[in-house]
């Protein structure tokens, strides 16, 4: 059994992320921003907490005496280059400071390439919408790379919206930097088989500070 932190616990993926977690016998401890948001019937091996994962002393304060961590924060209401820079900062210091060796975060497709080189969110024809988030896992790797003594992997789920519903399969594929050709028509990748990936990364890691493209 390992103690892991998740912050961004009360999204789709964190969620999924928590409930992976205790399933398989670990303890859990859940950060969101506001915990009377999330009150409900408690559950074993889940501890729900207050924290702002952009603040190094908060992440530190609830990561301590865990054996590693999963970010699937995010934030909307902010410009996403602003938001996963300072994220990605605070837990790199924070999880030092914690003695948290070992981070993996909820990456984004986009920041996968087409060809070598080549992102998808730099090709033409893509959505300029969606660009400014892309750019912010971009400005999450710069930081990423830039900390050597920590143990992380990205993983970018596929250029599509996962599905909230689909069941858990407990199957996924996984692969490098660049995209990850179409499993078929029909074929969902399912938040709960990204939590899948999530925690395997955990249990048995097989990849170590790098971006991994994963789906179905």
């Amino acid at each position: 059994m390992s103690r892991i932190v998740i912050f961004g616990a009360g999204g789709r993926a964190g969620r999924r992320a928590v409930e992976e977690a205790v399933g398989r016998g670990h303890e859990v401890t859940a950060v969101v921003r506001d915990p009377d948001a999330h009150r409900g019937p408690g559950r074993a091996g889940v501890s729900v907490v207050a924290g702002d994962v952009t603040d190094p002393t908060s992440v530190a304060a609830v990561a301590a005496g865990h054996d590693a961590a999963v970010t699937a924060a995010a934030r909307l209401d902010v410009p996403a280059i602003d938001f996963y820079t300072a994220a990605t900062e605070a837990l790199v210091a924070g999880l030092a400071k914690a003695g948290v060796s070992r981070l993996v975060l909820v990456g984004m497709g986009p920041v996968l390439e087409v060809a070598p080189g080549e992102r998808l969110l730099d090709a033409p024809g893509f959505p300029a919408a969606h660009r400014g988030f892309a750019l912010g896992h971009v400005a999450q790797l710069d930081v990423l790379a830039a900390a050597p003594d920590l143990d992380w992997v990205v993983l970018a789920p596929p250029v599509v919206f996962l599905d909230e519903t689909a069941a858990r399969t407990g199957r996924y594929r996984t692969g490098g930097t660049q995209l990850l050709s179409p499993p078929g028509t029909g074929t969902p990748f399912s938040y709960a088989d990204l939590a899948v990936a999530l925690l395997d990364a955990i249990d048995t890691p097989r990849h170590h500070r790098a971006l991994v493209a994963v789906g179905p």
